[in-house]
């Protein structure tokens, strides 16, 4: 999906220098994660659910 309708995108707090990710909050279909550095490229989108879980699954790797 290329840039999906109402997309504001924001740099992750966690994108190092030369891998960074922008994410897209708040959208109908859930959020958009892209490549920073191929902004016309392709975006997935995660389901609100399945993104909760991500992270959720990120942190508890980072802090266990």
């Amino acid at each position: 999906m290329n840039d999906p309708v109402g997309a504001c995108w924001r740099k992750s707090t966690h994108s190092a220098e030369g891998a960074c990710v922008e994410v897209a909050d708040g959208l109908a279909v859930g959020v958009g994660v892209r490549d920073s550095k191929d902004t016309a490229g392709p975006a997935l989108v995660f389901s609100a659910q399945s993104w909760r879980i991500f992270l959720r699954e990120i942190k508890e790797k980072d802090h266990g």
